[in-house]
């Protein structure tokens, strides 16, 4: 099932998340849906509060980078990158900085340069509750940073200059506002 997706504004984006157990309800289910919205959205990357929980859970799927030209070289390593983040706890990012054009489903047509580490290190449990320790980089750990991000109630407008803020302000109130266009489900502030 394809859920709506919560626009910049809704509270529970700026949610600190709570961990779950393996006897969430229905978590197969609900995880799938998640799948299918991202996918129906043109997503990579879809977190929990996004479709209106607060719980510590997201996915992404990086398949869609492995036909751009830009990731030729790693086409191999995010085809097999299909991912279910449980209870994350990011243990160590390291490397340097590097900027790069963010965008979020959940704030559509605001696209903006974000610096984040290149490499990061992230406790979790994966669908079937088997706990994992793995160190991921490039476009990989980005993606998980970014929805990391979104299960601490953070987004990725939080981390531009305060000039960047200022100039993104307007398009921020009129997504909040549902003064969007947008090919997917969305859901936006009363």
């Amino acid at each position: 099932m394809i859920l709506p997706i919560r626009a910049f504004g809704d509270s529970v984006l700026r949610k600190h998340c709570h961990e779950i157990d393996k006897d969430y309800p229905q978590l197969q289910e609900l995880i799938s849906n998640m799948f299918e919205t991202m996918n129906s959205a043109n997503g990579i990357g879809l977190a929990a509060p996004q479709i209106g929980l607060d719980i510590r859970l997201f996915i992404a799927d990086l398949s869609p980078l492995a036909e751009d030209e830009d990731y030729a070289e790693l086409a191999d390593e995010f085809l097999k990158f299909k991912k279910v983040f449980i209870n994350a706890k990011i243990l160590e990012e390291t490397g340097e900085e590097w900027k790069f054009n963010e965008g979020c489903l959940s704030i559509p047509d605001v696209r903006e340069d974000v610096k984040r580490k290149e490499t990061v290190k992230i406790e979790y449990f994966d669908e079937n509750f088997v706990k994992h320790t793995d160190t991921f980089s490039d476009m990989r750990a980005r993606v998980i940073q970014h929805e990391y991000d979104h299960i601490e109630g953070i987004l990725f407008t939080d981390h531009l200059s305060s000039l960047k803020k200022k100039l993104v302000k307007g398009k921020l109130s009129k997504i909040s506002q549902g003064d969007v266009s947008v090919h997917y489900k969305m859901r936006f502030p009363k």
